[in-house]
């Protein structure tokens, strides 16, 4: 796979050693065991696969090299580039400005911008429709374009069924910039409509066996179908494609389940299920899949508590805490200062958003064992800086230096 050249505040010696090391006596990526680091008193259970994936590092070298070989310029991004407030932050410091916030709403008017402006479009895509805003300014809009190519793929995807006349459902959070972005891709060939879970999905379902009135499909899905949507006809053929960061077994348990609703209610057969139900497989990206296997890989294994680094806005990240709570206490985090001492640690409760305080986060015991894993737009260095705060509080930070040569 390609190597792209990041910003080297972002590597981490030590990660890097311990990731070449798995690389070498795992080339296929079979094995989802955890890394051991036994430093005694603590016990540190690293994921098989986290960090940084291909659509990241991709966006990060375009977003720094547009920045170095334009001095002078104004620089812009239509939102945060990846959802990593350390790596928006140093681009922010190198005077880059947003023209939106996450949610989409404008904090750069579109007639601010002028014609020689540069306009970077962040690793989850646009809509059709800012596109076309920039053009209209004269400002090209695929000139710096970072959209992840696991993004265009599930694009081409929802454009080669709805070529064949399917509706397609897309899984995703409605609001999040990457389910608007492909929400738009797709509504502009075929009817579109976005579910968020599988009650959603269920819902979905009651429009499509007739157990509800077609005419209330409209406000149950509020803001989520395409203009023109006819729930009493749009239905019938369907094809499932996801945001690429959500949780792999729900998008599979939706996409199994409308499939099974079509069959039901279409008298269909393996044989003609194709006839009312597309097959997309599955539309997630490597480094989701990848990273959410090594979550439930090290699960496996005894632990005390887990220890998630990321964004708090970040899609892929909340899913891996989402399969670590199910089994133990679990920390999500942005940064390694969030861990106070060996009692205190902030940390982000993503169901309430909010952050929150915990004390005794650590037990006091011969050996604590700690799951750490991060999402897919977390530097590794900041994984390092966690593993190094965690050996400061039992005077042992040396360690981290000794194993990153032996490794």
């Amino acid at each position: 796979m390609k190597t792209f050249n990041v910003p080297v505040i972002y590597r981490s010696p030590l990660i890097s050693a311990i990731k070449n090391r798995r690389k070498l006596e795992d080339r296929m990526k079979k094995d989802f065991t955890p890394t051991a680091l036994n430093f005694g008193p603590i016990k540190i259970l690293l994921a098989r696969h986290f960090g940084f994936c291909y659509g990241v590092e991709n966006a990060i070298e375009i977003a720094f090299k547009t920045v170095d070989e334009n001095p002078g310029k104004r620089i812009f991004l239509l939102s945060e580039m990846i959802h990593n407030p350390h790596v928006n932050n140093d681009l922010l410091d190198r005077g880059v400005q947003f023209i939106m916030d996450t949610a989409g709403n404008q904090l750069i008017p579109w007639d601010t911008l002028q014609t020689d402006d540069i306009v970077i479009i962040p690793a989850f895509g646009t809509t059709l429709e800012t596109a076309q805003q920039l053009s209209s300014l004269g400002i090209e809009p695929l000139q710096y374009n970072t959209t992840c190519p696991f993004v265009e793929r599930v694009w081409n995807k929802a454009e080669q069924i709805g070529k064949k006349n399917y509706t397609v459902v897309v899984h995703g959070k409605p609001k999040h910039e990457e389910t608007r972005a492909t929400f738009s891709h797709s509504q502009a060939g075929t009817p579109t409509v976005v579910v968020k879970d599988i009650q959603e999905a269920a819902l979905l379902a009651e429009f499509i066996n007739g157990k509800r009135n077609p005419d209330e499909f409209y406000q149950v899905f509020k803001g989520q179908y395409s203009e023109g949507f006819n729930a009493a006809t749009d239905l019938q053929r369907v094809g499932v494609v996801n945001q690429t960061t959500m949780l792999a077994t729900e998008t599979q348990a939706i996409a199994d389940y409308i499939r099974q609703v079509m069959i039901d209610t279409f008298a269909l057969t393996p044989a003609t299920v194709g006839e009312r139900f597309a097959d997309t497989r599955d539309t997630l990206c490597y480094a989701t899949n990848d990273n959410q296997t090594a979550v439930t890989g090290m699960l496996q294994e005894p632990a005390d508590l887990a220890i998630v680094v990321g964004g708090y806005n970040s899609s892929n990240t909340s899913h891996l805490v989402e399969l670590c709570e199910e089994k133990l206490p679990t920390y999500f985090i942005s940064s390694p200062e969030h861990m106070l001492s060996a009692k205190a640690i902030q940390h982000w409760d993503f169901h309430h958003k909010k952050q929150i305080s915990s004390n005794q986060f650590l037990p006091e015991k011969e050996q604590v064992t700690i799951l750490l894993t991060s999402g897919a737009s977390c530097p590794d260095a900041l994984v390092e800086g966690v593993i190094r705060r965690l050996l400061s509080f039992y005077q042992l930070e040396h360690k981290a230096d000794e194993m990153a040569t032996i490794e």
